[in-house]
């Protein structure tokens, strides 16, 4: 073989045809973005979104629109993503249902491993049991104890069947003996209204969704979930505080993008986004008053942390063989 020169071969480097991944990258974006929430409007998937749409484009100098897809705890929008190119023009913000369905809903047209690749975790936050103002229900134990007596049990809001809300309670139905009565709704926003409206005697969503309300006293929290009280609800105790030892659900949310989407794409995309949490006053506003745990981290956190939520929940469905509605 003839010897080649350092100058001659950096020139055969540069006339070599380039990969279609990497002229991707090169070129993007080259159209608009478009951010996929796969929940109806009004709840905190929706709102993460809508949060970072224009700091996004500012940041990558591309529209950036988002659309909403519900339907099936989000599986049906996470489809969508799933079937669109890999070209970085699509992305999805998931919720915590997101590593529930792949059990739930066994027969989904996409395999949420292989199907799609993980960009971002955005952040985790605990979930709150409330109550209407107008309800009688000021602890947990009470709540338990009408559960009891209660024939079919106290009527409570999740966002959907297999959400974690669902999950949740269920857990701690069993560990309390009682029963409670699931009203799944369509996600945050319908869920809120009819809490708001009094219609459900009690709800459990993600604080992040309930904090305002909280705050002006239109829903009177009972306990949350995390592992410790978040910092704006002191004075609520959690459910493992509350005589449930090791008991902890907490709400996530993440970013995943079509399975063989350029990695240099999802590093400038998962970056902007970072810059667009980060910025002082949405951090400020997701942290204080929204109580997520802000997290940002890459991929393979993601990736690890999605893991390991498939795993606890799944078993949660199996064991309750909860079912889809």
């Amino acid at each position: 073989m003839p010897n080649l020169s350092r100058r001659g071969l950096v020139a055969a480097a540069l006339a070599a045809p380039m990969s279609p991944a990497v002229l991707r990258a090169q070129a993007w974006p080259s159209g608009t973005i478009r951010i996929v929430a796969p929940f109806p409007a009004g709840g905190s998937v929706d709102a993460l979104a809508r949060i970072a749409q224009p700091l996004l484009e500012r940041a990558i100098g591309a529209t950036v629109i988002v659309e909403n897809r519900p339907g099936a705890g989000g599986s049906v929008g996470a489809n969508a993503v799933a079937k669109a190119p890999p070209d970085g023009n699509t992305w999805l913000f998931v919720f915590d249902t997101h590593a529930v369905n792949p059990t739930l809903l066994p027969s989904m047209p996409f395999d949420s491993l292989k199907d799609l690749d993980p960009v971002m975790l955005i952040g985790t936050a605990p979930m709150v049991i409330v109550t209407h103002p107008s309800e009688p229900y000021r602890t947990l134990d009470e709540v338990i104890r009408a559960g009891k007596e209660r024939p079919g049990g106290i009527p409570y809001g999740t966002i959907g069947n297999g959400s974690l809300g669902h999950l949740a309670m269920t857990q701690l139905a069993k560990r309390a003996g009682t029963t409670f009565n699931h009203i799944p709704y369509r996600g945050g926003g319908p869920l809120i209204n009819d809490a708001l409206g009094g219609h459900v005697p009690l709800s459990i969503a993600s604080v992040a969704v309930l904090a305002s309300h909280l705050t002006a006293g239109t829903l009177r929290p009972i306990a949350q979930t995390g592992a410790q009280r978040a910092a704006t609800l002191a004075a609520v105790p959690t459910v493992a505080e509350s005589g449930f030892a090791g008991f902890e659900a907490e709400a996530w949310w993440g970013v995943f993008a079509p399975a063989g989407t350029p990695g240099p794409i999802v590093a400038r995309f998962q970056q902007a986004l970072a810059g667009a949490f980060r910025d002082p006053a949405i951090e400020k506003q997701l942290t204080e008053t929204q109580q997520i745990k802000l997290m940002t981290t890459g991929p393979a956190e993601l990736r690890s942390f999605f893991e390991t939520q498939m795993r606890v929940w799944g078993e949660v469905v199996r064991e309750n063989s909860i079912k889809p509605s």
